[in-house]
């Protein structure tokens, strides 16, 4: 299968400021990638890298077989970008941002502009300045999808949607993928990690600390235990052998316990840890 985006030792450097050092991962076509790390961790730079937004101090980024510094704009015309904060002038009618956007593009999309507004409820007589953080976010995605582009790359889509339309929103990136899109999403929502990314680059000190395929990430066989003992309620991650636990316990007053799989959260933490813990 193709990589749509291949990034090789990407660099930059902001001084004393965190920037990346040697970042390397591919998207594969057809794939929803997950682009995890917490605040600073390099996300932002990389994504910035990839737009031509920045220019980085080493390495290659190729997108859809171009060079991004040499192809900046047939790279930006098959590609749909949306910002983790959407600014728009705030007078102009929703309908005039969205036809704006894809004349910037020379491009009519009324008909699928259309499509994605009445998808996401989103009314296209309002100002700008008369929406709510969401509402905003949905015009961003219209503007983002309107053109059917190649890829996708979003930082934070559904920050500020209900759920009802985070549910829609990942069901119109699924109809885009079958149709042959490829899609690559920034987001802090580890639960839209696990149930719509395939594979997922998790970065930390603006540095690339493991790609994966998600569903090989979240496979443990750690639990989580709470339990009375004693008289004390205990609360803690458990990866030994259940069967050395339950040795340990013999004797002890157990009066409550309950045994699960950790949550999402606790197994990407792992990764998030400082050095000195590793």
């Amino acid at each position: 299968m193709n990589n749509v985006i291949e990034i090789r030792n990407l660099t930059k450097n902001y001084g004393k400021y965190r920037g990346v050092s040697d970042v390397s991962f591919c998207v594969q076509e057809g794939d929803i990638f997950g682009f995890l790390g917490p605040n600073g961790a390099g996300k932002s730079t990389t994504i910035r890298s990839m737009l031509g937004l920045i220019q980085y101090d080493s390495g290659s980024i190729r997108i859809m077989g171009m060079d991004s510094k040499m192809d900046k704009e047939e790279i930006l015309k098959n590609l749909g970008y949306m910002p983790s904060e959407a600014m728009f002038y705030p007078s102009m009618k929703v309908k005039d941002v969205i036809r704006m956007a894809a004349e910037v593009r020379k491009q009519d999309c009324t008909e699928e502009a259309e499509k994605l507004c009445e998808r996401l409820k989103v009314d296209r007589n309002k100002k700008i300045n008369e929406l709510s953080l969401g509402n905003r976010k949905k015009v961003s995605i219209v503007c983002a999808m309107q053109h059917r582009p190649k890829l996708f790359l979003f930082d934070e889509p559904t920050s500020g949607l209900d759920p009802l339309m985070q549910t829609e929103f990942f069901e119109l990136i699924k109809e885009y993928v079958k149709e042959g899109a490829t899609c690559m999403l920034s987001t802090h929502v580890l639960s839209e990690v696990k149930q719509y990314c395939n594979r997922v680059a998790i970065m930390k000190e603006g540095r690339v600390k493991c790609v994966d395929n998600v569903a090989h990430i979240t496979k443990t066989s750690a639990k989580r235990i709470r339990m009375v003992r004693d008289g004390k309620a205990e609360d803690f991650l458990y990866e030994g052998n259940l069967n050395e636990l339950y040795k340990e316990l013999m004797g002890h007053d157990i009066s409550d316990i309950l045994i699960e799989e950790p949550s999402l959260d606790e197994i990407f933490m792992k990764y998030y840890q400082e050095e000195r813990e590793e």
